[in-house]
């Protein structure tokens, strides 16, 4: 009886540990490139949703989505665009994320560049402390 409930399927489909970090960590960047600043997530019986918003009242520029009923056809990761076309499918969530990194690794170079180091300090001399 217990081993037929262990194999039922889960009632709600969600993101691993290493999964949600990884999404997480590029939600991160996507805001320090000004991309986007808000995000929701949606857990269903079938499918697990992370959205990355431009703005918190628009639809959202981005939507992975893991669908475990797909694993062994397309591969259960999705990437949707702004409009909801498929951007990429796969079996292995680095290659569905890239479309966005590269965009991301876009936004960086365009960026004018910084002084690599901060000038010296002028003001008051240092004094040790006891």
């Amino acid at each position: 009886m217990l081993s037929r409930l262990s194999r039922a399927a889960p009632a709600q489909v969600g993101f691993e540990r290493q999964e949600l970090q990884r999404i997480l960590d590029l939600y991160g960047r996507m805001v320090a490139a000004g991309e986007w600043r808000d995000y929701a997530m949606d857990f269903s019986k079938d499918a697990a949703v992370f959205c990355g918003f431009r703005r918190a009242a628009e639809y959202p520029q981005a939507r992975i989505e893991k669908r475990p009923a797909l694993r062994a056809k397309q591969g259960m990761w999705t990437l949707y665009g702004e409009s909801g076309q498929v951007l990429k499918r796969g079996h292995e969530l680095a290659g569905v994320l890239f479309p966005l990194e590269r965009r991301l690794l876009k936004l960086v170079s365009d960026c004018p560049s910084r002084p690599t180091a901060f000038p010296p300090f002028v003001g008051a001399p240092s004094r040790k402390f006891r």
